[in-house]
């Protein structure tokens, strides 16, 4: 071979090695970012929600780290007693069990010793025996829910004077042609939807108390529950619309009665109006809405009426909405910081949660924002704006430069890229809070508001069908309203079903959530005040 040969073959290789790194080097981008992908669908799967930045298995005192305690060393002999083991197990504070609440029935068993009681006699010398005093100890029990039956009679009175009859008119249930009474209805309704218990569960649990309801029939009760309280909802998601802020966001459900039969993924859109961290007295509220897919016209039919702000993450189906030119007003969009956020944890996570990374960088700047937002949280607009102003402003500057410069270190196609490009191309959005009070740094209402579904969806394997999304949304609706609102779910429940019947439907607004509160508290505590009593 001659040195001209020798010379071209060894440029032919050097050309080929770079070509191999090049490949290489792509191939490992591809796995870091399958990685964070695995990771993220594990935690989202099987990890813990929370995105704190602590050590999992550091405890800091006074700014410093404690150390774990050490094992006992092995072989020893010495094995800990019951006692002893408990006391180690307990050392956390538990809150104090004793102090039962007040508000429950209370039941009296009176232990006399074994044949004596005050007044009988001295076994000993004869006397008589009196009480001096008394131990008195409570313990908490429990009986399980029981079924009753209601019989309305009815009396037929006759006058045979003027040969007339007269009788009561039938009481009006809540649907007709079914057994069910309000109270029972509700407790379907609610175990499913507020409690996430499947109604094949349900049967099962009425079964033990020696009632056979299948599931077809629950099923049947819950569709006609969610059309008769349908209008109520809709009030709802009118009242939610008329705010000057909504959140938004949506998550994916499965549901049957796809092409062929076959289960699809349907959404459930969620739309929040809570104004209380801005020092606002409005009612909050939640609207839920199904649809089969997650095409933008969803959102655009929902929103058709809102003008205002639009708190969401950066889904391109809402930048319609955005449009200058929108009737009947424009909407403001407004991003979401816990998003943004998150990218940069999934990475945080993969790294095993090692400090002085560059997630872990932008994990501790973002995390001041957080910090001024709990400050300002439930002052007035103007003041939030003014916080926001002279302390948020400088910091998000800063994150910016640090960002657009940590951009150019890493490569285009990493992890780490896309997490700050998502931020970078969504700044606007993510920054319109500081400028206006109202708006929130986070989506954080309506992740909150979906939590519901994300824990049904771990109960049941899908919905029945598209018709039973629809239902889902209304009960939804009016159980996430009426948490947030502070009012047991199963008590509203029950008082609408009482009523919605026979109630004018161009009054529906007086059968919402924070209308009817005052009326719940003394309907619902004066049977309590009677038990205890």
């Amino acid at each position: 071979m001659t040195l001209d040969d020798a010379l071209q073959r060894n440029a032919e290789l050097g050309t080929r090695v770079l070509q191999l790194q090049d490949e290489l080097r792509v191939a490992r981008l591809a796995i870091d970012k399958l990685k964070v992908e695995v990771t993220y669908l594990r935690r989202m799967k099987y990890g813990r929600s929370s995105e704190r930045l602590e050590h999992p298995q550091l405890e800091l005192v006074g700014g410093q780290v404690v150390p774990a305690e050490p094992p006992e060393p092995a072989g020893t002999g010495k094995v800990a007693s019951l006692d002893e083991q408990r006391r180690k197990r307990s050392f956390r504070p538990r809150p104090n069990l004793r102090e039962l609440p007040a508000h429950l029935p209370r039941r009296t068993v009176v232990h006399w010793p074994a044949g004596h009681n005050a007044g009988c006699g001295c076994a000993a010398c004869g006397l008589a025996l009196r009480e001096i005093g008394q131990d008195i100890s409570e313990v908490l029990d429990y009986e399980p829910g029981s079924f009753h039956v209601v019989r309305h009679v009815r009396p037929k009175l006759a006058c045979g004077g003027c040969k007339t009859i007269a009788q009561a008119s039938a009481p009006s249930r809540p649907i007709d042609r079914i057994l069910a009474g309000a109270s029972l209805l509700a407790q379907v309704l609610v175990s499913k939807y507020c409690d996430h218990t499947p109604l094949y569960r349900q049967s099962q649990i009425y079964a033990r108390a020696g009632l056979d309801l299948h599931r077809s029939t629950l099923t049947d009760w819950v569709g006609q529950g969610a059309h008769l309280l349908t209008p109520l909802a809709q009030a709802i998601g009118r009242y939610v619309l008329q705010a000057d802020k909504v959140h938004g966001d949506d998550t994916p459900i499965r549901a049957l009665g796809g092409k062929g039969g076959k289960v699809h993924t349907g959404r459930l859109w969620v739309y929040v109006r809570d104004d209380r961290n801005s020092g606002q007295q409005a009612n909050p509220a939640v609207w839920f809405q199904y649809s089969v897919d997650r095409k933008g016209e969803h959102p655009a039919a929902h929103l058709k009426h809102f003008s205002g702000v639009l708190q969401a993450d950066a889904f391109a189906g809402y930048n319609a909405l955005y449009r200058e030119d929108r009737q009947p007003g424009r909407i403001i969009e407004a991003g979401c910081w816990s998003h943004a956020r998150r990218k940069l944890w999934d990475i945080h996570m993969r790294q095993r949660q090692v400090a002085g990374t560059l997630a872990h960088h932008g994990l501790q700047r973002i995390s001041e924002l957080f910090k001024i937002e709990t400050r300002i949280q439930g002052r007035p607009p103007d003041e939030r704006r003014r916080v926001r102003k002279a302390s948020t402003a400088p910091l998000l500057k800063e994150l910016h430069g640090w960002m657009t410069q940590t951009l150019t270190q890493v490569s285009a196609k990493s992890p780490m890229a896309l997490a700050l490009g998502y931020a970078l191309s969504n700044w606007t959005a993510l920054t319109q809070f500081v400028d206006d009070g109202r708006i929130e740094a986070h989506n954080n209402a309506a992740e909150r508001a979906l939590r519901c579904v994300a824990l049904g969806r771990k109960n049941y394997l899908h919905l029945g069908s598209d018709v039973g999304g629809h239902s889902a949304a209304v009960i939804y609706t009016l159980i996430g309203s009426a948490k947030l609102n502070g009012i047991d779910p199963q008590c509203y429940l029950t008082h609408v079903l009482e009523r919605i019947g026979g109630h004018p439907i161009n009054r529906i607004d007086e059968l919402l959530p924070w209308a009817v509160a005052p009326q719940l508290q003394t309907a619902w505590q004066q049977p309590l005040m009677a038990q205890a009593a």
